[in-house]
């Protein structure tokens, strides 16, 4: 048996990021075909998009590591230190450990499933009172749901929506700013001194007044403020970008896909489905970092140790050797785990409350109060983003 001896990582110095944040997938796709793992120079990262090789990476933290070398990278810099997603474990199970149960399935269907839907009808009303020539669907409900969901799922108080919407903007951008853009770099500054502030007259507050928010469970955790603060930064920054995403994707899918509608409205348990494809389809995260701890062969391809590496979950959930017709968005596809909340121990800790906050409830009221929703061929879409992608405008209209 002839053995094949490891490659040197092959360079795709092609890779436009500018081409990428208008539409990632094209090059995701010539990366999948010629180069699983690849040097990316514009990047300064070596790109991995199979899923296979994704889901190695996350099954090895002894040679994948979390944490990343120096000061930890964009994702410490935007949340002011390591959060819990840049570090291994036994530290990330410690601080995920926090918040585990207030984000168990059984607690948020006891005790927030409530609350998703009374923020879902409050701001439905809002897209209704724009009426089906004005609404846009991101401003007027997907924004303002994952927002208010998040402010009471942290016990944020006195926290308006837009000011949420904001901080969440900003340390996005600061996660995803490989470039250094100070520009960037200020606002998500502006954005972490506001959160700090409200921080610092939360924590005590809830020490001498602990519930069932994650704000309460960090004061009460035996960690140092500075790590409870970065998780929290952490959590505004996923805890809206996904669920906002994920309302706005699925209704951009199944208004080009209305086969697919007509079957979600015939059968409402087919719901869940609609929301499992869409993140797999248009992965609201399409990127995330992790630094080799020695050399090591991945796909054949000799990595050196201490390479940065881009987890591409964008691609990787659109992998054809690990799904039938992968750039097909179909709820009837059988059921198989994606990659769009990563996997093994850095699962996304909130995907049960974007499951249940938005694809059991956000989206599905949509359609129940709304005959006929679609989006609206008559005005301007905008899309933005790679290393988060999402729909940023979707006007919509119904009948």
């Amino acid at each position: 048996m002839t053995m094949t001896s490891p490659s040197p990582v092959p360079s795709a110095d092609w890779v436009d990021p500018v081409v990428m944040s208008a539409d990632p997938y094209p090059t995701y796709r010539r990366l999948l075909d010629e180069s699983p793992v690849a040097w990316v120079p514009p990047l300064n990262l070596y790109l991995v998009t199979s899923s296979r090789a994704c889901r190695a990476i996350e099954e090895d933290q002894q040679t994948y590591s979390a944490k990343l070398t120096g000061d930890g990278g964009t994702m410490a810099r935007a949340v002011g230190a390591r959060p819990m997603l840049s570090k291994d474990d036994p530290d990330h199970a410690t601080e995920r450990r926090v918040i585990n149960p207030t984000l168990r399935p059984k607690n948020l269907r006891a005790r927030w499933a409530p609350v998703f839907e009374h923020n879902a009808r409050t701001h439905l009303a809002v897209l209704r009172e724009q009426g089906p020539d004005q609404a846009e669907l991101n401003r007027d409900y997907a924004a303002p749901v994952a927002s208010q969901n998040l402010i009471d799922l942290l016990g944020f108080k006195d926290v308006d929506i837009e000011d949420m919407r904001r901080w969440s903007n900003a340390f996005v951008a600061g996660i995803g700013n490989l470039f250094d853009d100070p520009e960037i770099w200020r606002r998500n500054d502006e954005a972490r001194e506001e959160v700090d502030a409200l921080l610092d007259e939360l924590i005590p507050f809830y020490r001498s007044h602990p519930d069932d928010t994650i704000v309460s469970a960090f004061a009460n955790a035996e960690l140092p403020l500075t790590q409870a603060t970065a998780n929290i930064n952490l959590i505004i920054s996923g805890g809206m970008n996904e669920p906002q995403h994920a309302i706005t994707s699925s209704v951009w899918a199944l208004s080009r896909h209305p086969g697919q509608r007509e079957r979600a409205l015939a059968d409402p348990a087919l719901w869940p489905a609609v929301f499992d494809e869409t993140v797999r389809w248009l992965s609201p995260i399409g990127m995330y970092r992790r630094v080799t701890t020695r050399e090591v062969v991945l796909r054949d391809v000799t990595l050196p140790a201490h390479a940065p590496i881009g987890v591409v979950v964008g691609a990787a959930n659109r992998d054809p050797a690990e799904f039938e017709r992968a750039d097909e968005f179909d709820i009837t596809r059988p059921r198989q785990p994606h990659l769009a909340f990563g996997s093994g121990v850095h699962l996304c800790a909130g995907h049960w409350a974007a499951r249940i906050g938005i694809g059991e409830i956000a989206i599905p009221l949509l359609y129940t109060e709304l005959p006929g929703l679609r989006a609206d061929p008559r005005r301007q879409e905008a899309w933005h983003g790679w290393f988060f992608r999402g729909l940023t405008a979707l006007p919509v209209t119904w009948n």
